[in-house]
């Protein structure tokens, strides 16, 4: 990447884009909408069941004005959804300002292993255990989804949780390749600690993106 370029995304002029698209939001509370969705190259947590691994090198994403990104959004959905890779290891400000601007809602899904930049209408936080959040984004999630692959991750869950804030929506949500043999402890431990509630990726079942 040319060194004017790397410091145009470092400012958050410019972003690696891996995709845009507009489809419904699969997962958490928010699924069932419509929405604009924004795929943000780059991520070093390194989830060993992350479906979009293509993601992680931020390189081979190409360097995006962030107001075209915005042109494009807006013209699809007032309701902006920002992921990855990891979307904070950009800064955030300029492209949430400029979407708010006009007039959109602006939700993150992170894992929030980096410093909380931009303003947003929606914060869904899913930690991970190979890097975890940054103690200043617990009391600001709307949202936290916690993947569950094997029973060990109840207990991480439940670590998490302690963390949010006493407003923040509580999530379980089975890993796709596991989802037939967790599912059902989700249920069982769900009705059992119903602070919980269960997320499903139903995008998945309906075959969209």
């Amino acid at each position: 990447m040319k060194k004017e370029i790397l410091e145009l995304v470092n400012k958050g002029e410019m972003l690696p884009l891996m995709e845009e698209f507009y489809t419904i939001q699969g997962e958490g509370y928010h699924k069932g909408t419509a929405a604009y969705f924004v795929r943000i190259g780059g991520c070093d947590v390194g989830c060993h069941w992350c479906d979009v691994k293509e993601s992680w090198n931020a390189n081979l994403h190409p360097p995006t004005k962030t107001m075209t990104i915005v042109d494009n959004a807006i013209k699809y959905s007032d309701t902006i959804v920002v992921t990855g890779g990891e979307p904070l290891t950009w800064d955030m400000t300029k492209l949430t300002k400029e979407l708010k601007q006009k007039g959109a809602k602006v939700h993150i899904e992170t894992s929030g292993a980096y410093e909380l930049t931009g303003a947003w209408d929606w914060i869904c936080l899913s930690p991970k255990k190979l890097k975890l959040p940054t103690e200043e984004i617990y009391e600001k999630v709307h949202e936290l989804k916690m993947i569950i692959y094997n029973k060990s991750d109840f207990k991480f869950a439940e670590e998490q949780a302690s963390k949010v804030n006493d407003n923040c929506i509580l999530y379980l949500q089975p890993e796709w390749s596991k989802r037939d043999k967790v599912i059902p402890l989700i249920v069982d431990y769900v009705m059992q600690n119903p602070k919980w509630k269960v997320s499903l990726q139903t995008h998945k079942y309906l075959n969209i993106p």
